[in-house]
C-alpha cells in the first residue's frame, strides 16, 4: 500500500496506518522518501521490522531539483538531493528507490526534451546509479503523463533514457495510472520493458479503489506473469491530502474501505 493515501507528512503518526496495513492483510509498503535526513528513518525501519512489512522508497523531485535543468549547480544539488534519498531508503531497508526523480515533477520548457537535455538525465542519472549499487540498491523509474513531466511519458522514451544510462542498477518501475493516459497498449508496454521492470504500482484512472475504475487491471496481472515478474505490486491511490495529485473531490467512502476493497479486488484476481 502507498502511504501518499494520507498525504505528504510521513512522521510517526503514521504508524497506527501501518499495524491497521498489516491487519488488513498487506505484505509491504510503499514509503514517500520527502524528509532526506538519515535520523528520520531508524523508526521507520524498526517499526516496519516489528510489523514483517516489505517496504519499497519512493521519492519525486520538485522545482529547482532537475537532473535536466540548464543550471550545473542545480544539477549537483538534485544528485547530492537524491543520493541523500538513497542513503534514507537503505536506513528503511528498502532495496530499491523508485519514482520520476529523473527529472522535475511539474516543470516543463513547452518543448519537447531536447539531445541536451538526455544528455544531462543520462549522466546524472549513471552518477546516482553507481551510488546506489554502492548502497545494494537499484534505481526503479518512473514515467509519467504527458500533464506532468515532458523528459519521459510513456514505456518507449523511459526505456529508451534507461538503455541510453546504461548501467546494471538503473531500471523501470510501471505506474497502470500514467500507462493508462499514454499507451495504446498496457500489456505490450509491459512486455517490452520486459526484464528491466523493477516494481509494479496499480492506479486506477480517478487514482480510488481498485477494481471501480476502467484500468484493465486483469490484463496487467497476465501481462506481468507472461514475463515472470515476482516484485511487489503497491496499490497507488490519492486524495485530497495530496494536494499535488489535484483531486477535489470525495473519491471513496475512507481510507480502510479503499484498503480493504482494493486487498481483496486484487486478491481475487490474482487467485
Amino acid at each position: 500500500m502507498n502511504l501518499l493515501l494520507w498525504g505528504t507528512e510521513i512522521d510517526e503518526r503514521l504508524f497506527p496506518v501501518l499495524e491497521q496495513i498489516k491487519e488488513i492483510g498487506y505484505d509491504g509498503v510503499e514509503v514517500p522518501i520527502f524528509n532526506t535526513n538519515p535520523e528520520h528513518w531508524y523508526a521507520w525501519r524498526k517499526k516496519l521490522d516489528e510489523l514483517g512489512l516489505a517496504r519499497v522508497a519512493v521519492t519525486i523531485n520538485g522545482p529547482g531539483e532537475s537532473f535536466i535543468s540548464q543550471d550545473p549547480q542545480e544539477r549537483k544539488n538534485t544528485l547530492e538531493r537524491n543520493k541523500k534519498a538513497l542513503d534514507c531508503a537503505m536506513i528503511l531497508g528498502s532495496d530499491l528507490l523508485t519514482g520520476p526523480y529523473h527529472s522535475a515533477l511539474g516543470v516543463f520548457t513547452g518543448s519537447k526534451a531536447t539531445s541536451q537535455e538526455k544528455l544531462w538525465a543520462k549522466e546524472g542519472l549513471w552518477d546516482l546509479a553507481e551510488y546506489a549499487d554502492s548502497l545494494g540498491i537499484t534505481l526503479g523509474l518512473e514515467y509519467l503523463n504527458r500533464f506532468e513531466s515532458y523528459l519521459v511519458s510513456c514505456a518507449d522514451e523511459l526505456l529508451e533514457l534507461v538503455n541510453y544510462v546504461n548501467h546494471p542498477a538503473c531500471k523501470i518501475m510501471f505506474d497502470t495510472f500514467h500507462a493508462n493516459i499514454e499507451e495504446k497498449n498496457m500489456a505490450e508496454a509491459i512486455k517490452k520493458i520486459g526484464e528491466k521492470l523493477v516494481h509494479v504500482q496499480l492506479s486506477e484512472n480517478d487514482r480510488g479503489t481498485l477494481g471501480q475504475g476502467r484500468v484493465e487491471i486483469p490484463e496487467v496481472i497476465e501481462a506481468l506473469k507472461s514475463i515472470n515478474y515476482d516484485g511487489m505490486l503497491s496499490i497507488e491511490a490519492f486524495s485530497e491530502k495530496l494536494a499535488a495529485a489535484n483531486i477535489w473531490r470525495k473519491m471513496f467512502e475512507s481510507e480502510e474501505q479503499l484498503m480493504k476493497d482494493s486487498y481483496e479486488y486484487l486478491k481475487s484476481i490474482i487467485k
